[in-house]
């Protein structure tokens, strides 16, 4: 896949995410990107750590509960090397789980008041997540469109400065029986709900996805 957008240039790391290999566990939460950083490197993610090592598994450095370290940064406050590392990590779990994670214990799920978006109204699920699953916010609201997929995430990254966000997701593709959208947007939220949309802070595209 590749990962660009106005976020990873404010935090000091502009394209280094542009084409890379992510490796994710569909039962645990855990995430390695390779490339990352450094032609030799990848990095790993689980729900409290992060780290960088070479690709034959040798540690380089690590951090215990990495999203502590989080605390005080501001939007526009600059991330190290394990700051990327836990941020790409848990974003990505989150996106290709959506929403089969939704069935974790102590998820919670509500339907609230559908969302008009450009003349089409679409349904609209509010989830609580619990403090043991690493995301961007505990209350995200997520888009259903007419065909019963996700076509939009409102949320406020925590870790990026609480940003309000609108990240649209499409161009779903068939893998094994799943469906698993391929192309992904995220702007700013204006206050009435509306996205930003002449601003990307984030891009995501998929180019192919193998299930085992």
């Amino acid at each position: 896949m590749s990962i660009t957008g106005a976020l990873w240039a404010r935090k000091g790391w502009s394209d280094v995410l542009r084409d890379v290999h992510v490796t994710a566990d569909v039962c645990g939460q855990t995430v390695s990107y390779q490339p990352f950083t450094d032609p030799g490197m990848r990095s790993v993610y689980r729900q409290n750590y992060a780290a960088v090592e070479t690709l034959d598994g040798k540690l380089i450095k690590d951090r215990r509960n990495p999203r502590a370290a989080f605390d005080g940064h501001t939007v526009e406050t600059k991330w190290d090397d394990l700051d990327l590392a836990y941020f790409s990590g848990y974003a990505i779990w989150n996106y290709l789980n959506s929403p089969f994670f939704f069935l974790l214990p102590g998820v919670e799920t509500e339907e609230i008041e559908p969302w008009d978006e450009h003349g089409e109204q679409r349904r609209r699920l509010k989830v609580t997540f619990p403090d043991s699953i690493a995301t961007h916010c505990s209350e995200q609201v997520f888009h259903i469109g007419s065909d019963g997929l996700i076509s939009r995430l409102d949320y406020s990254a925590t870790v990026t400065g609480g940003v309000p966000t609108a990240h649209y997701s499409s161009d779903y593709r068939d893998f094994d029986g799943i469906k698993i959208a391929t192309r992904r947007r995220a702007y700013r939220r204006n206050p009435d709900g509306t996205a930003l949309a002449n601003f990307i802070a984030v891009a995501i595209d998929i180019a192919d996805i193998r299930l085992s």
